[in-house]
């Protein structure tokens, strides 16, 4: 799926695998956050992905004139998940709206698992 942006000059496409790569290398930088994450459906499994397919674990649509990007995450055990979501929220968005000049209308973290080292 690609998104239009109407400029002065003619149309931009931005595809929705380049917002979801932005999004992902953005939320990877954040404290506390381990990678992306992916439910099998068929397990109900959560795996932590690699960084080449961490757009499996972004989902972006386009609602009322804007994008809506959902990230699914692993994080870090013993820190605390409301300020890393609340910090992954602020810099994807503010990310986002930056390169691509789209506005986010909303951010979604789903925290899918906790990694505990030992």
């Amino acid at each position: 799926m690609a998104l239009k942006i109407n400029g002065s000059l003619g149309d931009i496409f931005v595809d929705s695998n380049v917002i979801a790569r932005i999004a992902g290398a953005v939320a990877n930088q954040c404290y506390g956050v381990v990678g992306m994450a992916s439910r099998n459906k068929k397990d109900g499994f959560v795996n932590l992905l690699k960084p080449d397919a961490m757009t499996k674990g972004i989902k972006v649509d386009a609602a009322d004139g804007g994008i809506v990007v959902e990230l699914h995450i692993i994080v870090e055990y013993g820190v605390t998940i409301n300020v890393i979501c609340q910090s992954i929220v602020n810099n994807v968005k503010y990310k986002l709206e930056h390169v691509t000049g789209l506005q986010v209308n909303k951010v979604v973290v789903n925290v899918e698992g906790v990694r505990v080292d030992e």
